[in-house]
C-alpha cells in the first residue's frame, strides 16, 4: 500500500502535466486557432494524448480551460464601457478592444464567433458582456452620438468585417484594421442618419459568422 508520502509525487506530475497542457493549449490556439488536432497539443506539452484526454475529456472542456480568463476580461470590458461616463467614448473603446483582441489571438477570436452550450462559464460571461452591450448601445442614443437604428446584432457585423484583418503578427494588416475601424466608427455615429439596406435575420447572421471563424465545422 502507498504512503502518503508517495502519493504526493504523482499528484505534483498531474498537476505539472495539466499546467503543461494548458500553456501549450493556449499557445497553439493563439496562432493556429482552436480546431487544431488534440493530438498536436499534446505534442506541444510533450505528453501522451492519453494524459491530455485524461485531464480534458473534451475539446470544450480544454477551451473552456483555456479561455475563461480571456472571456472573463471580455466580459469585464463591456461593463467597463458601459460604467464610462462619455457613453460614445465606452461604445468606441468596446469596438476597438474587439478589434484588437481579434488580431493578436486567433483561437479567441473563434471563441467569441462561437457558441458552446457546455462551457457554462464562458457562455455566463458571453451573455453578461452582451447584456452590458446592450445597455451601453441604449446610452449612447441617449446620448445622441450614436445613431438610432444601430442594433446589438449589428456587432457580428463589424467582426466580420474586421475577421478578415485578423492575423497575429502582421503588423499591415494590425494598421489596416485599426484604419477600417476608424471608418466604421465614424458611420455609427448619430450625424449619419442615411437610410440602410435591410438587416439580416440575427439568427443567420450569427451563423454565417461562425462559419466564417470555423470554416471546417
Amino acid at each position: 500500500m502507498a504512503t502518503q508520502g508517495e502519493q504526493r509525487p504523482r499528484r505534483a506530475d498531474a498537476e505539472r502535466n495539466r499546467a503543461r497542457i494548458l500553456e501549450a493549449a493556449a499557445t497553439v490556439f493563439a496562432g493556429s486557432g482552436i480546431d487544431v488536432p488534440m493530438s498536436e497539443v499534446a505534442r506541444q506539452a510533450q505528453v501522451g494524448i492519453a494524459t491530455l484526454m485524461r485531464n480534458f475529456p473534451t475539446r470544450e472542456e480544454l477551451i473552456e480551460a483555456v479561455f475563461h480568463h480571456a472571456m472573463a476580461d471580455y466580459a469585464a470590458a463591456a461593463a467597463a464601457a458601459t460604467a464610462s461616463p462619455d457613453p460614445w467614448q465606452g461604445f468606441s473603446d468596446f469596438i476597438a478592444y474587439l478589434c484588437r483582441v481579434q488580431h493578436e489571438n486567433r483561437g479567441f477570436n473563434q471563441v467569441l464567433t462561437t457558441m458552446f452550450p457546455a462551457a457554462e462559464r464562458l457562455e455566463a460571461q458571453r451573455q453578461a458582456a452582451f447584456r452590458d452591450f446592450v445597455r451601453l448601445i441604449n446610452r449612447a442614443k441617449a446620448a445622441g452620438r450614436l445613431r438610432d437604428d444601430f442594433s446589438p446584432h449589428d456587432l457580428p457585423l463589424v467582426l466580420l468585417a474586421t475577421s478578415g484583418l485578423a492575423r497575429p503578427g502582421d503588423e499591415a494588416l494590425a494598421l489596416g484594421g485599426r484604419r477600417l475601424l476608424g471608418y466604421l466608427l465614424q458611420s455609427f455615429e448619430a450625424t449619419n442618419t442615411g437610410p440602410l439596406p435591410p438587416a439580416p435575420e440575427p439568427r443567420e447572421l450569427y451563423r454565417a459568422l461562425e462559419h466564417t471563424a470555423r470554416p471546417d465545422r
